[in-house]
């Protein structure tokens, strides 16, 4: 076993190498394919960039996703057993049927139907596997708040990818929280580990080509898969964490989570709702998210995703507060962090209402 000194620098070197691997097989990808995403004449009208760009970013973050598993052996000699749990397998089955949906979507645009079964299917493979919300004492209650949260979570980041950098920094926030909360809570599973630095890399990498103006968009590939990812995290490491002190508390995890994921559930939140109050699908893409209020409030592209990094900062930072200096949760919690989520909820709903694209 490696000392704590030892695991330091072996998470480093793995950060740095994944890292350059994803800009080289990024640059790769940008030499040698351009059209994978751009799949019609009308799709400037959902992206809020003006020009074509290929969608690739996905496909780097599987592979090294899958490069990590196969390390995890090497890193780890004598434990390679580890990666092959019930529900590391599932979460390489859920990922990658979440990849592989993703891509039929950027290459043929498939149906939404047939997209929400395979995110039903990602969340019951999940299930399958022992990755579930222990919340309630009833198991169909925690099956379902499964599915919801892995489907709500898939078309979440699927939505929030409608600006340059910002599902990229966002997503790198959240993994970021999940290291936090296993060094903080512990147990340090180093499986785990592995997975959420190699993908912390593999994102930064792409956050090269991703940052504005972009040259390269990660697609439904990317964000298929790191809906499935993502939602295996929360799960893991907020949704079921219990206190420092060990203490199984609801109240805790529930925020945990929401804190952690509250850009992508705000801006989902607003968008559905302004949505249906104009009588529109909210499935139907447009130029109507929070992030795009803000550049219609007067920020730069460059600006609106600082502050998306700034938010997911201060969420880490909460996430950290959260674990680290509150024992006993107490109702007093409850309420600082309730009306925290609650005035980042407003605030992006009174910026959609004030707001508006310039005219023409």
């Amino acid at each position: 076993m490696y000392s704590p000194t030892q695991q330091f620098l072996i998470y480093s070197g793995l950060f740095f190498a994944a890292l350059v691997f994803s800009l080289v097989i990024n640059s790769v990808f940008m030499r040698f394919a351009r059209t994978l995403g751009m799949r019609d004449q009308n799709q400037a009208l959902v992206r809020w960039s003006s020009t074509d760009k290929p969608s690739l970013g996905g496909i780097g973050f599987y592979i090294l996703f899958l490069a990590s598993f196969s390390l995890y052996g090497v890193i780890f000699p004598g434990q390679s057993a580890e990666a092959l749990r019930p529900d590391l397998l599932g979460l390489l089955a859920a990922t990658s049927l979440g990849f592989l949906m993703g891509l039929a979507d950027d290459a043929y645009n498939t149906k939404p139907f047939l997209k929400f079964m395979v995110q039903v299917a990602c969340g019951g493979i999940l299930i399958a596997s022992g990755t579930r919300i222990d919340l309630f004492q009833a198991d169909w209650a925690n099956t379902l708040l499964t599915l919801l949260w892995v489907v709500g979570m898939m078309n979440s980041i699927n939505m929030l990818d409608n600006m340059d950098g910002i599902t990229t920094t966002v997503s790198i926030a959240i993994l970021f929280s999940g290291i936090i909360a296993m060094l903080v809570v512990g147990p340090v599973d180093p499986v785990y580990m592995v997975l959420l630095v190699g993908s912390m890399a593999s994102l930064s990498g792409f956050l090269f080509f991703n940052w504005y103006p972009s040259r390269m968009f990660m697609g439904d590939t990317g964000s298929q898969f790191l809906g499935v990812f993502l939602a295996f995290v929360g799960i893991r490491f907020f949704w079921n964490t219990p206190s420092i002190e060990g203490h199984w508390e609801p109240a805790r995890q529930i925020l945990a989570a929401v804190v952690v994921f509250l850009l992508p559930i705000v801006d989902t939140t607003v968008v559905t709702f302004s949505r249906l109050g104009r009588g529109h699908s909210p499935f139907i893409g447009g130029r109507d998210h929070t992030t795009h209020h803000l550049s219609y409030a007067g920020f730069s592209d460059g600006q609106v995703a600082l502050v998306f990094i700034g938010l997911s900062g201060l969420n880490v930072f909460l996430t950290f507060v959260l674990f680290r200096y509150i024992p006993v949760w107490k109702n007093l919690h409850t309420a600082i962090f309730v009306s925290y989520a609650a005035l980042l909820l407003i605030s992006m709903f009174i910026l959609t209402r004030t707001t508006h694209p310039p005219k023409k």
